[in-house]
């Protein structure tokens, strides 16, 4: 496990407590030297754990990481060598080719087929979670209310009313986190099949006369332009009634789907906070500027990247469980056992699995 050199990402790929999992099944771990101490797992933790504190983890026959290697890092990887991480396969073609060229054998995290027993390695979903939870989080702490009810000797202060939008893995995560600060929440997707999901939550159900397909994969199907159209003009007259809106719509490998124009934004009341989880993917609000944090209309709108490395222990140990799962199913006794009509082990690889035999 090297450490990971992408701008501001504190998390890694192993912690301690799956070292010590994974050592007594055949494994030997090779930890580069403070990889682990933006997490808070310092060097000592992974020793104890049965690691080995290397200042060169690329001699391993498997490097496992969070972020896709750099141009340099690829450079050091073998013919022949494992690399499992976050590789971005439908956005970085180029990076995908770099490996493929130097024969490595990649396995992309996100790339992992959505079936039951891929579940364990899902980094997605586990990612996805921090995000919905830190995303509350955020909005919280920037709207100038209070998110519960409460009742003082001053009068009676009126709960945040929330709406998240899109009921994945990270929405309902935030939709749970805002329910339990107290604030009224509803939710909305264009699949109507996750209004029950919803609702078991405690959260309303936003009714906008919108709805979509569900794919194979659990995501919603893209919204024809009509669709879209006449989802921004029903969100433009609710928004006026919500203090904070969550944002998590997500297309793999699209620019995430526009949901809130700038005339919605305009509408809103001043104060309110938009907290935009599609920045990365150049948001599903107008006005989002990916990466950062701005006020517009007097809306204050959060287009912060990457909140899964804002919260990096658990993050990290989430992602270690995943990555454990995948390493077992692929070295079963710490020895590669690389089944190509396995249908995790070909839909994860994404370069190399041409130079591997069964």
């Amino acid at each position: 496990m090297p450490k990971e050199s992408a701008a501001g990402e504190r998390r890694v790929a192993l912690v301690p407590e799956l070292v010590a999992r994974i050592v007594p099944n055949g494994f030997e771990v090779l930890v580069e030297r403070g990889a682990g101490e933006g997490a808070s797992f310092p060097d000592s933790s992974y020793e104890e754990a049965g690691a080995q504190i290397v200042a060169d983890p690329y001699e391993a026959e498997t490097v496992v990481k969070v972020q896709k290697p750099t141009a340099d890092e690829a450079a050091r990887l073998r013919e022949g060598e494992v690399l499992i991480g976050f590789l971005q396969p439908l956005t970085d073609s180029e990076g995908i080719e770099r490996l493929a060229d130097r024969g490595v054998i990649a396995f992309a995290m996100e790339s992992i087929p959505r079936i039951t027993r891929a579940q364990p390695m899902d980094a997605l979903s586990s990612q996805a979670t921090v995000s919905g939870y830190k995303a509350t989080l955020l909005a919280a702490e920037r709207l100038p209310k209070f998110f519960p009810m409460l009742m003082t000797a001053a009068g009676t202060v009126a709960p945040a009313k929330v709406l998240v939008l899109g009921a994945g893995v990270a929405g309902l995560q935030a939709i749970a986190t805002a329910r339990r600060l107290g604030a009224v929440v509803t939710g909305f997707d264009v699949r109507p099949v996750v209004r029950e999901q919803i609702e078991s939550l405690g959260a309303n159900w936003l009714e906008l006369g919108v709805t979509g397909e569900e794919t194979e994969g659990g995501y919603a199907q893209e919204l024809t332009e009509d669709q879209q159209r006449q989802q921004q003009d029903e969100l433009e007259q609710r928004l006026p009634e919500f203090d904070v809106v969550i944002t998590t719509a997500l297309i793999p490998g699209r620019p995430a789907p526009r949901l809130i124009p700038a005339g919605a934004v305009a509408a809103m009341r001043p104060g309110s906070v938009i907290v935009d989880l599609a920045a990365e993917t150049g948001g599903n609000c107008e006005l989002t500027e990916p990466g950062e944090e701005v006020v517009r209309e007097d809306v204050v709108i959060v287009g912060l990247t990457n909140l899964p490395s804002t919260m990096p222990y658990h993050a990290s140990t989430l992602y270690a469980r995943n990555v454990q799962a995948l390493l077992l199913h692929l070295a079963p006794e710490g020895e590669l056992q690389l089944d190509w009509s396995d249908e995790i082990t070909a839909g994860a690889c994404v370069a190399g699995k041409k130079e591997v035999t069964a």
